[in-house]
C-alpha cells in the first residue's frame, strides 16, 4: 500500500490534451530532465554490485512493480484530484537489498510507464516517468549514504529501509507542488495530514518487505509462509477496496442527485430577462454531473445526452477527452439512428470493438472509443436521454461488473431526479403563469419584479383593464371572451417587448412592471398600450369594438419608503378606478388612496351603520298637478357618519352596490317606507312611497318574494309602493331584469322609469317594460325656462307617456314658471325644491302639518292639499 502520488487526476478542463496546464507541463519536463540527470549521477557514484541472478531478478521486479500498480487504491483528496496508494515499497525495498541500481530503475520505469500506456493516461506519462527516475535515484543514494555511515556493524537492512522511506516523502512533496501549479493546492493542515498518512503506510509496506526477505533468507519454507501472509494482506486489501468503492459510489449517487436538484431550481420560476444566463449556469451544473460520473467510472470520456425540457432539443455534454468533431455536429436524426443509442428497456449495454456487430463497431470508431457503456435515462412516461462512458482508464481488462452496476444505479437515480425536476419545473411554472395566456400571474409578477423594485428608485407598475370583455362573454360566450383575452395579451407583449414582466391578473385585467430605464416614459407607454388594446378585435366574421383604461403607480411617488409589488399594484388599481371616459389613463396620486380608503371604510362599516341607526330615510313629497294634492313621497337614504359627518349617497351607494350589500340597503329603505305608509293609513291618509331599485336588485330572482313578504308584514296595499328604476339599469341585462319586473307588476307594485330621456329612451324600449309611470329627468325640467330644446323634450315625454297610458312625473321643479309650464303641458305629478327638499321623517311630518290642509276627496277619503 504505497504512498507514491500518481499525477493528480483532475477534471477534463485541466487534464485534457487541449487544455493541459502550461505550468504543470513545464514542471513535468523539468522533473524528467532532473530525474535522468540524477539517475546518471547516482549510477556513477554507486559502487558496482555483483550478482549472478540478473536473469530472474529483473523480471521478478517488473512483475512486483506491475502488481503493486494494479492493486492500487485511488483516494479522493479534492474534487477531481486523487492520491494513489499501492504496494510499491515492497518490491522497492527488495530491489535495494538484492539488485543493482540500473536493474531496479529499469524495472520500475518499465512497469510504471507500461501501466500508464495501458491505461491510456498519456498526459501524465512525462510527469510520472520523471518521478520514477527521481524516486529510484534518491532511494539508492539515501540507502548508500546510510550504509556508509553505519558501516559493517549496523543492521544490513538500515540503508534499504531509509532509502525506501524517502520515496513517499519525495513523491508527496512533488505531488503537492504539482497541485499548487494547477491551482488545486491544499491547506497546510490537510497537506501535513496526508503526508503523515502516506508515511505510515510506507513504514508498514517497507516493514512487510524487510520481514518477508528476512524470513525467506533464514527460514526453511519461509517463502510459503510469506506467500500465505501476502495472500491474507491482498484479501484484506480487496475487501477494503470494495468497501471503499461502495462508499465512493454512494457518495457519487448522492452528489449526482443533489446536483440535479440544484439545477432544477434554475429557470423554473417566472420568466426573467436574464434567463439566458440562468441557462448557462444550469448547463455548467450538468457538465459537473457528467464529470463526476466520469471520475467515478474512471472513464476516458463520458457523454451525457439530455432533454430537460420537452419543448427543447436534446443537449450533449462531454466530460474528459473531447468527442471527434463529426460526432459533436451530429443532427437529431443521426442521433436517433445511431446504433449505439438504440435503447429499449432500462438495462446497461456494454459494447467493445473486439466483439461488437459491424454497425456498432463503426459507431464506436466514430467516437474514437474501443469500449463503451451505454444506458438510457428513462422517465415515467418518456425517454429523457442517455449516458455513454468510453474506455475505462484504471484497468487493462476494461469495464467490469461493478462499473455496469454503478452506471445502472447512477442512471436510475439520474432519470428519477431529472423526471422529478421536470415535474417540479412544470409545477413551478404553473404556479407563476396564467394558463390561458401563458403570461405571468399575480404571484409570478411579484417574483419577477421584486428584486428589481427593491434596487430601483422609480420603478412603475401598470394595470391595464380591457373594458369590453364582460359584454363579449355575455353576448358571444366565454370562449370568445377568452380569445379576446389571449389576443389582448399578445398585443401587450408585442408592445412591451419580451423582457418586460407582464401578467394577466384576472378576466381582462393585465399588469406590467417598468424598470428605472422605462419609468420616465410610463405615461407614454400607458397611452400606447391603451391605444393598442382599443383597436377592434376580429371575432370570427365579426369585428368587436373594444376600449381599455390604464392606471399606473410609481415607486418615486409612493408615500411609503420601500413599497412592494403588491402595494404598487394596489395603487395602480386605485388609479384605474379613478379613470373616466375623458381620462382613460391615470397616474396614482396619494389623494386617490385617501379617497378609496374612505370608501373602503364606508363599505366595511355600512352594515353596522344600519344596525346602529346611522342610516336614515328622508322623504321628498310628490304633488299632483294642477290639484296640488300630495299623492306621496320618494324615500331617499341618508348616512350621518360619526367620523365623516353627512356622507353623500352618490359616494356610498355605488360602493354598497359593488360589494353586494345592496340587498341590505334596499330592504332597509323598503321596510322604513312601508312603516311610514302604514302610519298614514292608520290616520286615514292614502299616500304612496317610491323606493329606488339598484341594477343588482333587478337581477335577484328572490326579490319579488321579499317584497310580497314585506307588504304582508306591514299590511300595506301593493299599489301604495312604487319602485323607481333607470332605463339603463334594466337594459344592461334585460333577460334577467324583465322577469323580475313582470313578477313585481303582477304583485301590483307600481313601477316607474326614473331619469327618462337620458338612457335608451325610445318607444320601442318603453313598450317592453311593464311600467306605470315615467319620471322626466330633472336636467330637462331645469332647462325649460332657457332652452326651447329642453321644453320640447319635456312636452314630447308627457305626450308619449300619456299615449301609453302612463303617469308622467316631473322632478327638479324649482320655480313657479316651471310648474305652470308643466300644468300647461298636462304633466301629472311634480317633485322638486319648489315643493320641498328631502326631509327627515320628523321634519316631513311637520311639513305636512304646516303646508297642507286636509280635505275630502272625490271618493270621500281624506287627502292633503298644499295651501300655498
Amino acid at each position: 500500500m504505497s504512498d507514491r502520488a500518481s499525477a493528480p487526476v483532475s477534471d477534463s478542463a485541466a487534464w485534457s490534451a487541449k487544455s493541459t496546464n502550461r505550468a504543470f507541463s513545464a514542471f513535468a519536463v523539468t522533473l524528467l530532465v532532473a530525474g535522468v540527470v540524477c539517475a546518471g549521477m547516482v549510477a556513477a557514484w554507486l559502487p558496482e554490485r555483483e550478482t549472478t541472478s540478473l536473469f530472474w531478478i529483473g523480471p521478478l521486479l517488473v512483475v512486483g512493480f506491475l502488481l503493486a500498480e494494479q492493486l492500487a487504491i485511488n483516494v479522493d483528496v479534492r474534487s477531481g484530484v486523487a492520491w494513489t496508494i499501492s504496494f510499491t515499497e515492497i518490491p522497492l525495498v527488495l530491489g535495494l537489498l538484492v539488485a543493482p541500481f540500473e536493474i531496479v530503475l529499469a524495472a520500475h520505469v518499465v512497469a510504471g510507464v507500461g501501466t500508464l500506456l495501458g491505461r491510456r493516461i498519456l498526459d501524465r506519462a512525462v510527469y510520472n516517468a520523471g518521478l520514477m527516475f527521481m524516486e529510484i535515484s534518491v532511494a539508492f543514494a539515501a540507502a548508500e549514504a546510510v550504509n556508509r555511515m553505519i558501516g559493517a556493524g549496523g543492521p544490513f537492512w538500515a540503508g534499504a529501509f531509509v532509502g525506501t522511506i524517502t520515496v513517499p516523502m519525495l513523491a508527496s512533496v512533488l505531488g503537492l507542488c504539482a497541485l499548487r501549479l494547477m491551482g488545486k493546492s491544499m491547506r497546510v493542515g490537510n497537506s501535513l495530514r496526508l503526508v503523515l498518512q502516506t508515511l505510515v503506510v510506507a513504514l508498514l509496506n517497507t516493514s512487510i518487505g524487510l520481514v518477508g526477505y528476512q524470513i525467506v533468507a533464514t527460514t526453511e519454507w519461509g517463502g510459503v509462509l510469506i506467500i500465505l501472509v501476502l495472500a491474507g494482506i491482498v484479501a484484506t486489501y480487496l475487501a477494503y477496496s470494495g468497501l471503499l468503492r461502495e462508499q465512493r459510489d454512494l457518495e457519487a449517487l448522492s452528489e449526482v442527485s443533489l446536483s440535479v436538484a440544484r439545477s432544477g431550481q434554475l429557470g423554473t420560476g417566472p420568466r426573467q430577462p436574464d434567463d439566458d444566463l440562468n441557462a448557462g449556469v444550469e448547463e455548467d451544473e450538468w457538465q459537473q454531473i457528467a464529470e463526476r460520473i466520469r471520475e467515478q467510472l474512471n472513464a476516458n470520456r463520458v457523454v451525457l445526452r439530455l432533454r430537460t425540457d420537452p419543448q427543447e432539443a436534446m443537449i450533449t455534454l462531454v466530460a474528459g477527452e473531447p468527442l471527434p468533431e463529426e460526432m459533436t455536429a451530429t443532427d437529431p436524426r443521426a442521433v436517433r439512428e445511431d446504433p449505439v443509442l438504440q435503447l429499449p428497456g432500462t438495462h446497461v449495454r456494454y459494447y467493445r470493438v473486439a466483439d461488437a456487430t459491424e454497425d456498432v463497431t463503426e459507431a464506436l470508431l466514430r467516437r474514437d472509443a474501443q469500449e463503451a457503456l451505454v444506458v438510457p435515462l428513462r422517465g415515467a412516461t418518456q425517454l429523457l436521454g442517455a449516458v455513454e462512458a468510453h474506455d475505462r482508464l484504471s484497468r487493462w481488462r476494461g469495464f467490469g461488473k461493478a462499473d455496469i452496476q454503478l452506471l445502472r444505479t447512477l442512471a436510475s437515480h439520474l432519470a428519477t431526479a431529472v423526471d422529478n425536476r421536470r415535474l417540479l419545473a412544470r409545477l413551478r411554472h404553473d404556479a407563476y403563469h396564467d394558463p390561458l395566456t401563458g403570461l405571468l400571474n399575480r404571484a409570478g409578477l411579484r417574483e419577477a419584479c421584486a428584486e428589481s423594485l427593491r434596487e430601483s428608485q422609480r420603478g412603475v407598475v401598470l394595470r391595464i383593464d380591457l373594458d369590453i370583455l364582460s359584454t363579449v362573454s355575455d353576448a358571444l360566450g366565454q370562449a370568445w371572451g377568452n380569445r379576446m383575452v389571449v389576443a389582448a395579451g399578445r398585443r401587450l407583449r408585442d408592445a412591451l417587448g419580451a423582457d418586460v414582466p407582464l401578467a394577466r391578473l384576472e378576466g381582462g385585467a393585465f399588469a406590467a412592471y417598468l424598470d428605472d430605464e422605462r419609468a420616465a416614459t410610463a405615461h407614454e407607454t400607458a397611452e400606447r398600450l391603451r391605444a393598442g388594446l382599443s383597436v377592434p378585435y376580429p371575432v370570427d366574421r365579426l369585428t368587436v369594438e373594444a376600449s381599455a383604461v390604464v392606471g399606473y403607480a410609481s415607486k418615486a411617488d409612493s408615500e411609503t419608503e420601500d413599497p412592494d409589488p403588491d402595494a404598487l399594484l394596489q395603487r395602480a388599481d386605485v388609479a384605474v378606478r379613478a379613470t373616466s371616459e375623458g381620462t382613460p389613463v391615470k397616474a396614482y396620486a396619494p389623494s386617490m388612496g385617501h379617497l378609496f380608503l374612505r370608501r373602503f371604510q364606508l363599505v366595511t362599516q355600512f352594515r353596522q351603520a344600519v344596525e346602529t341607526g346611522q342610516i336614515s330615510v328622508h322623504y321628498q313629497p310628490k304633488v299632483a298637478l294642477p290639484s296640488r294634492q300630495v299623492v306621496g313621497a320618494e324615500a331617499l337614504v341618508r348616512w350621518t357618519h360619526p367620523e365623516f359627518g353627512r356622507v353623500d349617497p352618490d359616494e356610498f351607494v355605488p360602493a354598497v352596490e359593488a360589494t353586494g350589500l345592496v340587498d341590505v340597503l334596499t330592504d332597509f329603505v323598503m321596510d322604513r317606507a312601508l312603516e311610514r305608509v302604514r302610519r298614514w293609513l292608520d290616520r286615514g291618509l292614502r299616500m304612496s312611497i317610491a323606493v329606488n331599485l339598484s341594477v343588482r336588485t333587478l337581477g335577484d330572482e328572490d326579490f319579488p318574494n321579499r317584497v310580497e313578504a314585506a307588504l304582508e308584514r306591514h299590511d300595506v296595499p301593493s299599489g301604495l309602493l312604487t319602485f323607481e328604476l333607470t332605463e339603463s339599469g334594466v337594459m344592461a341585462d334585460p333577460e334577467r331584469a324583465l322577469p323580475v319586473l313582470r313578477r313585481l307588476h303582477a304583485i301590483g307594485v307600481v313601477l316607474a322609469v326614473d331619469d327618462f330621456g337620458t338612457g335608451y329612451s325610445s318607444l320601442a324600449y318603453l313598450r317592453q317594460l311593464p311600467v306605470d309611470e315615467v319620471k322626466i329627468d330633472k336636467s330637462f325640467v331645469l332647462g325649460m325656462g332657457t332652452d326651447l330644446g329642453d321644453m320640447a323634450v319635456v312636452r314630447s315625454i308627457v305626450e308619449l307617456g300619456h299615449s301609453l297610458g302612463l303617469v308622467v312625473v316631473a322632478e327638479g321643479v324649482e320655480d313657479d314658471a316651471a310648474r305652470d309650464q308643466l300644468v300647461g303641458m298636462g304633466c301629472d305629478v311634480a317633485q322638486g325644491y319648489l315643493i320641498s327638499r328631502p326631509l327627515s321623517e320628523d321634519r316631513f311630518e311637520a311639513w305636512l302639518r304646516a303646508r297642507t290642509v286636509q280635505v275630502r276627496g272625490a271618493r270621500d277619503e281624506t287627502v292633503l292639499t298644499l295651501v300655498h
